[in-house]
């Protein structure tokens, strides 16, 4: 992966540089430490960090067509190049380098923004057409990269990561209420927006086009399930087994593409342990290296099952200890690479992590991600085969009929009592303006993609896009693994497996003893039984009152009550109350049921103070 960013004059002027472009690059250094690359021309800049995977040698961006009217930056890989390469250089299309990402130049050249059809990959990319004075970014269908944009008094500005955005001078910096209000509700930001104003997060599957001083945004690519009663195809349960474990197969081989050592994640649960088990299966000319986390804390210890996989394996296992104080001593940085608040510390775990990954000379991790989202793999799943809950409260009927269509869709909690709670932990000034940042006062998935589809799927998109696209794959995920500058692939959302997984029915995905049944069955023969019948368990780390116990000055500093009323977001008099709360002896906030709110507290504030926001005055 590497970090892209730039800006454009709408109106077709020239762009003045005054070292702007390079400052913003400079941000992205852990991204891509490798190489950088700019161009500047016809209106356009562009920047570049390179992380060097694929076609190490003569590698830089951008890269140009063969008469230089196309310029193309891209942060990612493309899994199909070859077969596109192939296809193109029959076409006549002639190439000056050996990476993977290439190919969009000459697809541009043939195909314009249906390019985007073609590619299996994960991507975030630029595109600028001098010809049609045309500034072209898009995002992969699955969101696992990052881009943002800002559009200032006649101009755009984007970047793989804010930060890039926010080094703009014409970007003015101000925390977006809307954005926190999401953390607080969803367990991250959703959909376009972020934790700053005027920053938005070009969502998934899909591109942005800027031509003749106009800006759209445009849905290629959606999470489609069949209707309710449409699913089954008439297959025998075998058919689907078979073919999952095939084009998981396909997808591992795929993610294996790489000049430099590929490795992959081990967390001790089913997902992790079948991408590793297909890692040896398919081979990489190595011993492959297997990384996992450990905790002192048996209670979220999950040691006993990495190692007993590791040793089924025979990988080369790297194991890293995790101690309450690394949280603390991470968490600043955290939230600067995450670039919001959080209410789990379970990132700075994740950080650590590709730490270790860096540290032993590879580059590139293979991660279970979206396995649980795409097969049914959280408790929630079989809550809804009891049938659909209604709420019995005229205002939570409303909530959900707004939010998702459908008065009976239950999802995660009752919105509408914990907006009510929620209203209590804001400033006084912020709770009296509260209708104006209320992140509940418009759909933030399109209700469309939820209407008539069964229960399961219902629920498998609303993980996909509330948990998974802006949260687990975001600043989870992209953030912490290039914190050390380590790319994460994610062989469960390679989009022909996806596509797949749309058509696998209900009653093979979950049953009322077991989730993600499909995956079990592909996993049997490849992972002990031990792992397979194993019950969820989240990966998660010690919270904020396991900090406040700590005693931890810059802590005490932050969540003190003159900081939190000169900062003008959150009410002084509940932070001292949940304070008191979370001091008590053997307090932990459940992993399920509640949300660690003086952790969001604590690492907005961090946000503040990193990003140099102002307070709410």
């Amino acid at each position: 992966m590497c970090g892209v960013t730039g800006y454009m004059n709408l109106g077709g002027a020239a762009v003045e540089d005054d070292g702007v472009l390079d400052r913003m690059t400079a941000t992205l250094l852990h991204r891509g430490p490798d190489s950088g690359g700019r161009f500047v021309r016809d209106g356009v800049a562009l920047g570049f960090r390179r992380l060097a995977i694929v076609g190490l040698e003569g590698g830089d961006q951008p890269i140009l067509n063969e008469d230089g009217s196309i310029a193309m930056v891209c942060n990612g890989e493309i899994f199909n190049h070859r077969e596109l390469r192939a296809e193109l250089e029959s076409k006549g299309h002639r190439f000056t380098t050996s990476t993977d990402v290439e190919v969009l130049v000459h697809l541009y050249e043939e195909h314009g923004t249906g390019l985007l059809e073609r590619l299996n990959g994960q991507f975030a990319f630029a595109i600028h057409d001098s010809r049609r004075r045309r500034l072209f970014l898009a995002r992969d269908q699955m969101g696992i990269l990052p881009l943002y944009y800002a559009q200032p008094a006649g101009q755009i500005v984007f970047g793989s990561e804010i930060k890039a955005v926010i080094e703009h001078p014409a970007v003015v910096r101000r925390p977006d209420l809307t954005g926190l209000d999401q953390v607080l509700t969803f367990p991250g930001t959703v959909g376009a927006r972020t934790l700053f104003q005027g920053v938005s997060s070009l969502e998934n599957g899909h591109y942005l086009l800027v031509e003749d001083g106009e800006v759209r945004t445009v849905k290629y690519w959606d999470l489609d399930y069949p209707l309710d009663g449409e699913e089954e195809g008439g297959h025998p349960d075998a058919y689907y087994t078979d073919t999952l474990r095939a084009l998981l197969e396909q997808s591992v081989r795929r993610r294996l593409q790489a000049d430099v050592p590929v490795g992959y994640y081990l967390s001790g649960g089913l997902d992790s342990s079948l991408i590793g088990a297909l890692v040896h299966r398919v081979g990489t000319g190595t011993r492959p290296r297997s990384f996992s986390i450990s905790f002192a804390d048996r209670g979220i210890d999950e040691s006993r099952f990495q190692q007993l996989m590791a040793r089924h394996l025979g990988s080369d296992h790297h194991e890293t200890a995790f101690r309450p104080v690394d949280i603390a001593g991470d968490l600043r940085r955290m939230v600067w690479h995450a670039e919001c608040p959080v209410k789990e510390t379970y990132n700075t775990c994740s950080m650590a992590l590709s730490a270790s990954v860096r540290e032993s000379g590879t580059r590139v991790v293979l991660t279970g991600e979206g396995a649980d989202e795409l097969f049914a793999g959280y408790l929630g799943y079989r809550f809804d085969l009891g049938g659909r809950r209604a709420a019995g409260d005229p205002f939570e009927d409303d909530l959900r009929r707004l939010m998702w269509g459908d008065p009976h869709l239950f999802y995660e909690r009752d919105y509408h009592a914990w907006r009510e709670s929620k209203l209590d932990l804001y400033a006084p000034d912020v709770r009296d303006s509260f209708a104006d940042i209320d992140c509940l006062a418009e759909p933030v998935v399109d209700p469309r993609m939820l209407r008539g589809r069964n229960p399961v799927h219902q629920r498998s998109y609303l993980d996909f896009k509330l948990r998974l696209t802006d949260h687990l794959l975001s600043d989870h995920g992209d953030r912490m693994a290039l914190a050390h500058s380590v790319e994460a692939r994610y062989p469960f959302l390679d989009p022909d497996l996806v596509r797949f997984a749309t058509t696998v029915p209900p009653r093979l995905k979950v049953t009322e003893r077991t989730e993600k049944y499909a995956l079990k069955e592909v996993a049997r023969g490849l992972v002990p039984d031990e792992i397979i019948h194993r019950e969820k368990f989240g990966f998660r780390a010690q919270g904020s009152p396991a900090l406040l116990r700590e005693g931890i000055d810059w802590v005490e500093d932050l969540l003190s009550y003159d900081v939190v009323k000169r900062q003008g977001y959150f009410d002084p008099d509940v932070v001292e109350h949940l304070k008191k709360q979370y001091r008590q002896p053997g307090y932990e906030v459940h992993p399920h049921l509640g949300d660690d709110l003086l952790l969001t507290v604590l690492t907005f504030g961090v946000l503040l103070d990193t990003f140099s926001l102002p307070d709410n005055a």
